[in-house]
């Protein structure tokens, strides 16, 4: 089978298209057939090194297909389901072993696309509004990169709990985007001097001095003090990705001074630690999907050969929702 390996810690040139055996389901996994596999930020963090792997590997963790063969001892799952997956290294393949704990059914009405699109990101969006900071009625929330595959399914879902939305873009095209999603007011981080000290200020004028409630940040490093600026007085930072780098060390007492702020860097593990869980917040995003409430943009998509291309567009910030490859 093809597959796309990580030859050493690097830039995207470090992508292998090779010819690798097909794996052997062992007891618990399930073999799939790739439909799509979803291209996410976590993926080029291990392959240029920032989060340490062994190399050479197969990338990417998310995707979508149909059940090839059953390991021992797996039980609710059968050769042809469709299941989705969020956690299954070695991804970006023809064919991609999956637990079947982490194999998540997909019901008729989501189409392959949505699946592999959705999943990582639409959990991590639902775990950010609904038990992270849960968002409730009249809120004012703040998301970063509000045109991205997480920020656009998170304005999606505040929303739909009631929340005012504001969101950063870097163009017309993305405040587009981030408005049809349900923002209410759009900040192009493009047009600003000093970040740190201009876009809290925006933030305070459009909600009348507070600050919001809220700010969802999956940039990190250039967003971070911004966000804890646009923050009123007990107000919560969710810090879920690092996009523009590592945040620095934080002095505890930044928070305290800053208004007994909240700061948590959580991650989806914890937040679907059991399968009971997964399928729970997995099935609340089918249901949206299905009903028309919950839009899955799929910004691009690329051949599993030209998965080195798809790494320098997502890092490039060249395009909006999910990117996607297709074996």
């Amino acid at each position: 089978m093809r597959a796309i390996r990580a030859t050493a810690a690097g830039g995207p040139e470090v992508l292998s298209l090779d010819d690798l055996p097909v794996p052997t389901p062992g007891p618990g996994e399930v073999l799939v057939d790739v439909a799509a596999a979803g291209v996410n930020f976590i993926d080029a963090y291990r392959r240029s090194g920032v989060y340490p792997v062994d190399y050479p590997h197969v990338v990417g963790f998310e995707g979508s297909g149909r059940v090839a063969a059953l390991g021992d001892d797996v039980v609710g799952l059968a050769v042809g389901d469709r299941v989705a997956w969020s956690n299954a290294a070695g991804s970006y393949a023809e064919r991609v072993l999956v637990a079947a704990d982490e194999a998540v059914p997909v019901p008729d009405g989501v189409d392959d696309d949505v699946a592999a699109a959705l999943l990582l990101q639409g959990l991590t969006a639902h775990y950010l509004a609904t038990s992270t900071f849960p968002v409730e009625v009249g809120q004012d929330v703040l998301v970063h990169a509000g045109a991205g595959g997480v920020g656009l399914l998170l304005t999606q879902l505040a929303v739909a709990r009631g929340a005012r939305v504001i969101t950063t873009v870097g163009s017309a095209q993305k405040e587009e985007l981030s408005r049809a999603a349900g923002a209410a007011d759009v900040i192009r981080y493009t047009e600003l001097d000093d970040l740190t000290t201009e876009l809290p200020a925006r933030v305070r004028d459009l909600t009348g001095g507070a600050g919001v409630h809220t700010v969802f940040d999956g940039v990190g490093r250039s967003t971070f003090d911004a966000s804890l600026a646009s923050l009123r007085p007990r107000g919560g930072l969710a810090l879920f990705g690092a996009a523009s780098g590592p945040v620095p060390p934080v002095d505890p007492q930044r928070l305290n001074a800053a208004g007994s702020l909240y700061l948590t860097r959580p991650t989806l593990g914890h937040y679907v630690a059991t399968r009971a869980e997964l399928v729970r917040r997995a099935d609340d995003l089918w249901d949206a999907v299905r009903a028309g409430t919950l839009d899955v943009r799929i910004g691009a998509t690329f051949a599993l050969a030209d998965a080195a291309d798809a790494h320098r567009a997502l890092e490039g910030r060249a395009t909006t929702g999910k990117v996607l490859l297709h074996p």
